[in-house]
């Protein structure tokens, strides 16, 4: 008997694959991590160096030199990468109560994230904001410079909602971390009178770019989803199930301003959703209402007395971006190319495309 046609052979060779690629990539992340501390220590002395012996911009070229013929085969001590570790050293100790845990979490993104990072972001706040984010969602390169250029720092967790009130405190904190304000559609073209559906169906038919937009943990289920409550049938703009708070969650769209009712359908929605979708081990859904503009206290008014967890967010058809940044941009079909292969786009309820509103 060949070992090729055991199946026992077969089934060892498939886990020692994926042990050797577990392996591979353990080895990966801590060749990262010693080489980024390496590279801090070296920013720290060459600050220290320059500040005691006072030598100039000049030694780096000799540094590089002297790196370089010692190790050949290694690219990060040109003297352009050299000042770069400087910069990214002197970055961070801007802020002296975020430098001294910093490193700790810079050593675990890749360099070229940390350029980035250091190079777009108004403040080490905003720096940090990215630097953890992209440890906590694997953005890659482009997706974070999108992220950055969307300016997710300023809209992350900046709607206007009741989640304090309608949920427990941890479900809470990470469903308003959940939600944006605005939300920038700027990969839709729509003529000057869209309608709503017109508005649904640009972003389903950009689900991956839409899915990075909404953020991590949005797994789409359906648009104008039938729901039927009494004698009577409903539908539902999009349905999403949040893998991280375990929970379904409607989002209405409107073309139009905020008006109190938007708040009260949607409630509305929310209990017919719990009742005849929400498992016992899920938690309550949530409602996103996306609008064009809301007056905030208005949105707060509505919101009052309502006991399921709504959140109410304008969104941007279009965003002016620097046109510095333009070219460093990956377009809408570089992103979607490479989230397709990092997003799992689960496509469960779908209502069809001529139901009703």
């Amino acid at each position: 008997m060949q070992l090729t046609h055991s199946e026992d052979y077969k089934k060892w060779i498939s886990e020692l694959k994926i042990s050797f690629k577990q392996q591979q990539l353990k080895a990966a992340v801590s060749v990262n991590t010693a080489l980024l501390e390496f590279y801090w220590q070296l920013g720290k002395e060459i600050i220290e160096k320059q500040q005691s012996s006072q030598w100039g911009d000049g030694f780096l070229k000799q540094l590089s030199q002297d790196l370089m013929h010692e190790f050949p085969n290694v690219k990060g001590f040109s003297k352009r990468n050299l000042e770069l570790i400087r910069k990214w050293y002197c970055y961070w100790q801007q802020d002296t109560a975020i430098a001294k845990q910093a490193v700790s979490q810079l050593v675990k993104i890749p360099w070229g994230h940390n350029l980035a990072i250091i190079s777009k972001a108004n403040s080490t706040a905003e720096a940090m904001f990215y630097v953890m984010g992209t440890m906590q969602h694997g953005w890659s390169r482009s997706v974070l410079l999108y992220q950055i250029a969307s300016d997710l720092y300023q809209r992350d967790g900046q709607t206007i909602n009741n989640f304090q009130q309608t949920l427990p405190p941890a479900q809470s904190d990470l469903a308003r971390q959940s939600v944006k304000d605005p939300y920038v559609f700027d990969f839709l073209t729509l003529t000057a009178d869209y309608n709503e559906r017109e508005l649904e169906q640009g972003l389903i038919a950009h689900i991956t770019q839409f899915l990075l937009e909404l953020g991590a943990g949005f797994a789409y289920m359906g648009k104008q989803v039938p729901i039927k409550v009494g004698e009577n049938d409903y539908y539902l703009d999009l349905l999403f199930y949040h893998t991280q708070l375990h929970c379904y969650v409607v989002i209405e769209l409107k073309v139009t301003d905020f008006a109190p009712e938007h708040a009260g359908k949607l409630n509305f929605y929310l209990n017919a959703v719990d009742t005849k979708y929400k498992q016992t081990s899920d938690q309550p859904s949530i409602g996103i209402l996306l609008c064009r503009n809301k007056d905030k206290l208005v949105a707060e008014y509505a919101l009052k007395g309502i006991d399921k967890p709504i959140g109410i967010s304008e969104y941007q058809l279009t965003q002016a971006l620097p046109e510095n940044l333009k070219p460093s941009l990956p377009s809408i079909e570089e992103l979607e190319i490479e989230l397709a292969k990092e997003l799992g786009l689960e496509q469960g309820l779908d209502g069809g495309d001529n139901a009703a509103k």
